[in-house]
């Protein structure tokens, strides 16, 4: 791994041998002192000969930029290479141009799929044979497959609250799903403490330094994909923090290597029951600890990497947003509406953001957008029943249908 030159504490700057696991810097309590991964451009710029052309099966099209060894093959379902759709008829109602990322098509059905097949790529690397997470259920899931597709054992730590439907998919996968009687965070806190103890090898997102850099391709696609036609916002949702980074992150490579000739401010969307990113960047007094919000996915009340998020924001001239779980709601039903795609409460979240920066001025009527979809809408069906509203139940006579459609045949 010659063009990962160190992994650096983002707080003082001390530097570790990536070919050694470290979670978080030693200097500082708790998991304060988050690592990035380092790299030596000019290898990477010389190893990456693929072309951009927008054809993308997987995103190990990008390996020379990922932080695994050149001899190592790569633990995969396939992930990344997922479309860039117009959706003409979303931005008529949102008055903008806009494009949708649909990563909902991941093999396990979400963006994260993009990191886990890192850490697990990782975690063979590092000769370790458990693996485990704590998670709300996408990351779950994700791990729970990478894991069985490279014949590890798995073990998951999950909140009480949540959705069936998500544990569904690492109970199939075979892993061991421990359900946490309490909140995502004290899930958490309890998988830092088994990795410290038994030495299982941790996806955590907020503390594994090479999750974020799987998640980082999502931007070289967008770089790619938009090339020559670079939207003025990217919108993403936030939970930790890590996923507009590594968007972000990816994005600002291929702009600093010269493959593209610009980059996309970033809009970070939260919701109003889990918003402390939001509240840190704009320097609110009180900083919500607290999450309370449908959109699981970002039910994170103490985000890990909240100072990746906020530089982001910062150095992209970005900035973000809050949006209420109604609003979230009405955006799931408006994305599958107007356009076939199906999201879960946090992938619908960026649109709702959009509506709520065109409220607020933020975005410009006829500026271009990207939103990225995070999560496949089979995740948590209960909240896409509270979106879609409820089934009319008829009798089994043509006259109901009738009776039904009666005004509409008729205007015809």
């Amino acid at each position: 791994m010659d063009h990962v030159t160190t992994v650096e504490c983002t707080l003082c700057g001390e530097q570790y041998d990536p070919s050694e696991v470290v979670y978080t810097c030693s200097n500082h309590a708790g998991v304060k002192g988050i690592l990035e991964v380092q790299y030596d451009y000019d290898i990477i710029d010389e190893r990456f000969n693929e072309p951009l052309d927008g054809r993308i099966n997987t995103q190990w099209k990008y390996q020379a930029f990922l932080p695994v060894s050149e001899e190592t093959d790569p633990i995969t379902l396939g992930e990344g290479g997922t479309d860039l759709l117009k959706a003409n008829r979303l931005g008529a109602e949102l008055g903008v141009e806009i494009r949708v990322k649909d990563d909902g098509r991941n093999p396990t059905g979400v963006l994260k799929d993009r990191a886990t097949s890192v850490s697990v790529t990782k975690a063979r690397e590092f000769d370790r044979d458990i693996v485990t997470c704590a998670s709300t259920g996408n990351a779950a899931a994700s791990l729970a497959g990478f894991a069985a597709r490279a014949g590890l054992e798995c073990r998951i730590f999950v909140p009480g609250d949540a959705p069936g439907g998500k544990l569904a998919q690492p109970l199939v996968y075979g892993a061991d799903v421990l359900g946490v009687e309490g909140t995502y965070d004290e899930a958490y806190d309890l998988s830092m403490e088994v990795t410290e103890r038994f030495g299982w090898y941790n996806r955590n997102a907020a503390i594994n330094p090479f999750q974020v850099e799987g998640k980082r391709t999502v931007g070289h696609e967008l770089a790619e994909q938009c090339r020559n036609d670079i939207p003025d916002w990217v919108v993403f949702s936030m939970g930790d923090g890590c996923t507009i980074y590594g968007g972000w992150k990816g994005f600002h490579e291929f702009d600093e290597l010269g493959y593209v000739d610009k980059t996309p401010k970033m809009l970070g969307v939260q919701a109003k029951g889990a918003s402390a990113i939001h509240d840190m960047f704009h320097e609110h007094e009180d900083v919500n600890d607290v999450a309370n919000t449908i959109a699981d996915s970002i039910a994170v009340g103490r985000p890990r990497n909240t100072l990746k998020a906020c530089k982001t924001l910062e150095r992209s001239g970005g900035t973000s947003v809050l949006v209420s779980d109604e609003e979230i709601l009405r955006a799931e039903a408006l994305l599958g509406r107007t356009e076939g795609i199906y999201a879960e409460p946090a992938g619908a979240a960026p649109v709702a953001g959009v509506r709520k920066a065109r409220d607020q001025g933020i975005i410009e009527e006829g500026e271009s957008v990207v939103v990225v979809v995070t999560g496949n809408g089979l995740k948590d069906s209960d909240s896409a029943m509270q979106a879609g509203g409820k089934v009319e139940y008829i009798a089994p006579d043509i006259g109901d249908v009738t009776d039904r459609y009666r005004t509409n045949a008729e205007s015809r």
